[in-house]
């Protein structure tokens, strides 16, 4: 049973100055012998919107392996379980302490950059490499139908891809978007046509403590409202640095994201010769074991 074998089973809030105000994340650790199988049961069941499997690397040069769960399926990369599970890594000693982390995944070996100790510790994912598929409100059919009477900000609606696959879309007003309600029958219709997780919306701001608000409606994996997405921010990122590489977001900006939904997540987005690197501060809110069976229906 599991006890007998140590599974170990943290729950994690990620992208947050405090707990409860970022997005959560199951990290299950010790788990011998589980299959796929039993990792999707598993995470099905938190029905958290990810949850993760901390394992040791197979490649040279990687310091853990992760495979990632959503309820439905596995995917190869997220960013708040990529933050979330490096963080929980050097919690509980899978990994030592050290400036940089090298995660294995679905989308290859990721670096990480390692800020501090402790509840203080920030962590810095490099993004996937970034490419822009299509451009443009009318790149798609059904774009202009979900954007409607939305007042446009300085860039055009892109789809973009780099280890997941988004629509992001610019707003010209703060208020506006956050004020938004979609439709979320057509954003999932788009996800699905495009094989992309939805669209995430943006817009700039000005005299805050954050540059830019975000919203992201990841309806392709049947999920509303994230109140926290490294990918999405990652991709976001991407598109501002090669589109407006002189502009006042090139090097970097901070991001407030989830206050729609309650939470106050905060997400560093740094920009430099290597690429986008996006990061924040993970907090460890449940730390226990695990009595779950392998193998039943």
């Amino acid at each position: 049973m599991s006890r007998k074998d140590g599974i170990r089973f943290l729950q994690l809030d990620v992208f947050t100055e405090r707990a409860g105000g970022g997005n959560s994340l199951g990290v299950v650790i010790g788990m011998n012998g589980w299959d796929a199988d039993d990792m999707q049961r598993f995470a099905t069941w938190t029905n958290l919107v990810e949850t993760t499997y901390l394992l040791p690397p197979t490649a040279p040069g990687a310091s853990y392996r992760l495979r990632i769960f959503t309820p439905s399926r596995e995917i190869p990369f997220a960013g708040h379980p990529t933050i979330g599970s490096a963080h929980a890594a050097l919690a509980t000693g899978f990994v030592e302490a050290a400036p940089r982390l090298v995660q294995q995944c679905g989308a290859g070996l990721l670096p990480i950059l390692v800020e501090g100790e402790g509840a203080g510790r920030q962590l810095f994912v490099q993004s996937p490499p970034a490419r822009v598929l299509r451009e443009g409100v009318d790149a798609d059919p059904q774009l202009r139908a979900i954007l409607g009477a939305v007042k446009p900000g300085a860039r055009p609606p892109a789809f973009v891809e780099g280890g997941r696959r988004w629509w992001v879309a610019e707003f010209a007003d703060e208020a506006e978007l956050r004020g938004w309600h979609p439709h979320h029958e057509a954003i999932r219709a788009l996800a699905l046509a495009s094989n992309s997780l939805g669209l995430c919306a943006f817009a700039r701001v000005g005299q805050r403590d954050y540059d830019l608000v975000v919203r992201a409606f990841p309806a392709g994996v049947g999920i509303v409202e994230d109140p926290a997405s490294g990918a999405a921010n990652g991709l976001i990122a991407a598109y501002l640095a090669a589109t407006e590489p002189d502009g006042a977001l090139a090097r970097g900006y901070r991001v407030s994201q989830g206050r729609e939904l309650g939470k106050d997540a905060r997400i560093l987005v740094r920009i430099d010769e290597d690429g986008v690197w996006v990061g924040g501060r993970s907090h460890v809110v449940i730390d226990g074991r695990l009595d779950w069976p392998r193998g039943a229906g």
